[in-house]
Formats: structure tokens, C-alpha cells, sequence
């Protein structure tokens, strides 16, 4: 009960948010539920790949997501991350700690960049340039290898790259980052299980806490000033990198 109640209040902030929050559920269940790293982030990333589908499903409704670049950064992301989860498996428990605490502060940096110096740089997708699929290949397959590597859903790695390589409008690359999270966290997951990394018990009490606090704590986006709202979307990774370090 008490990993379900703790879940139940990071599925609260990650609601607030607006994230998926892995790296976060990593630094909880390795240092207070002394959980081995491998076993919490494939069993994260497992997580993750659940409750993304309302969300995706969700802005797919609301005309936010571009489907076409999504199934292809998806697609791609889905193989990368696949492959990510096996080199994890060979990496030292002790260097993964550090390496993804690294990714965590790299991921609330680009958040920072992102939510106060990132320009529009919106235009009209062309979806039969050969050159969207190539750099939709391209990121997903870069993003798909960090996030299986690692444990972390790199939403912050996708945004930026759905508006900077392909120029998707802000919002589109929220919506279309649902769409992408969800076949990456997949294939994730299935290289986890294949290397024995998932504890199912684990994980329904994981889903259970999270998928119930980020019902409410959705409800709290558009109440709270938006300033509050940047500074925790940016001090969630950072936290959860030093809780990871200690």
C-alpha cells in the first residue's frame, strides 16, 4: 500500500505537469523501496506505455497530434528503445545510476530552453518529402535508444526534435509526443521482459497509484499560476536526478 500511495502522489504531480514522470518513479523505487535500477526502469518504462493512451488518444480528439510524423518517429522509436533496453542490460548498475541522473538534468535543461528561449519555428509539414522520413527515422531512433538506455520517456528530447527537425507548432509536438511515447514505451518494455527486468506486481501498483493521482492532478493545470506551473515542469527531473545521486 504504501508504493501505491506514493505512486498515487507523484501520479499528482505528473498530472500537474502534464509528464510521464519515469525518471521520477526510478529515483523513488531505487532509493526508498531499494528497488535494482534495472527492475525500475524497465518496470517505469512498462508503466509508461499504459498511461499514455488516454493521452495520446486524448489529443489525438482535440486535433493536436500530426498522425503521419508520429507512426514514423513512433515506429522508429519503438525499435531504438528495443535496443536501448539491451545495452542497459549490460551496463553496471552503480555507472546507470549516474548516467541516467545525467539524462535527468539534461532532460530539465532542455525543458528550461524549451518553455523560455525556444522560438517558433512552425511551418507546413510537406508528408510526402522524402526528407520528413528521414529525419523522423532519425529521431525516433535516437530517442527510442535514449529513453530504452536509460529508463526515461525523453519527451523533452522529442519536443524540441518535432519542432526544430520537422516544425511542428508547440502544440502539435505535445500531441504528437503522446502519439510517440507510446510505441517507445512498448518496445521498451518488451526489451526489459525479454531480459527478465519487469515485476508485474510492481508494476500494477505502480500504474494503480499513477494513473489514479494524474486524474486529478490534471484537474490542477489550468488552476495554478503558469509560472508555478514552468518551474515545477523543469524542477521535476532535477529532483528526481539528485534523489537518483543519493
Amino acid at each position: 500500500m504504501l508504493i501505491v500511495l506514493t505512486m498515487f502522489l507523484l501520479g499528482t504531480l505528473f498530472g500537474f505537469i502534464g509528464a510521464g514522470g519515469a525518471g521520477f518513479v526510478i529515483a523513488v523505487l531505487t532509493l526508498f523501496f531499494h528497488v535494482p535500477i534495472h527492475t525500475a526502469l524497465g518496470t517505469s518504462l512498462a508503466a509508461m506505455a499504459f498511461t499514455s493512451v488516454s493521452g495520446a488518444y486524448s489529443h489525438y480528439r482535440e486535433g493536436n497530434t500530426h498522425l503521419k510524423v508520429g507512426l514514423i518517429v513512433g515506429g522508429f522509436a519503438a525499435a531504438g528503445s528495443f535496443a536501448g533496453a539491451k545495452i542497459a542490460a549490460v551496463i553496471p548498475e552503480e555507472s546507470l545510476h549516474w548516467l541516467t541522473a545525467g539524462m535527468l538534468f539534461l532532460s530539465a535543461f532542455l525543458l528550461f530552453i524549451k518553455l523560455f528561449f525556444l522560438k517558433d519555428t512552425s511551418k507546413t509539414v510537406d508528408d510526402k518529402s522524402h526528407i520528413v522520413w528521414l529525419k523522423g527515422i532519425l529521431l525516433g531512433l535516437l530517442v527510442g535508444a535514449l529513453s530504452g538506455t536509460f529508463g526515461i520517456g525523453s519527451a523533452p528530447f522529442i519536443q524540441i526534435g518535432l519542432m526544430v527537425l520537422l516544425h511542428l507548432t508547440i502544440r502539435q509536438s505535445v500531441g504528437t509526443t503522446m502519439l510517440v511515447i507510446l510505441p517507445l514505451a512498448i518496445g521498451g518494455g518488451a526489451g526489459y521482459f525479454s531480459e527478465g527486468f519487469i515485476d508485474f506486481f510492481l508494476l500494477l501498483k505502480v500504474l494503480i497509484g499513477t494513473a489514479c493521482g494524474a486524474y486529478i492532478g490534471a484537474k490542477f493545470t489550468n488552476i495554478l499560476p503558469q509560472p508555478m506551473l514552468k518551474s515545477v515542469v523543469i524542477l521535476t527531473p532535477t529532483m528526481a536526478a539528485v534523489l537518483l545521486l543519493i
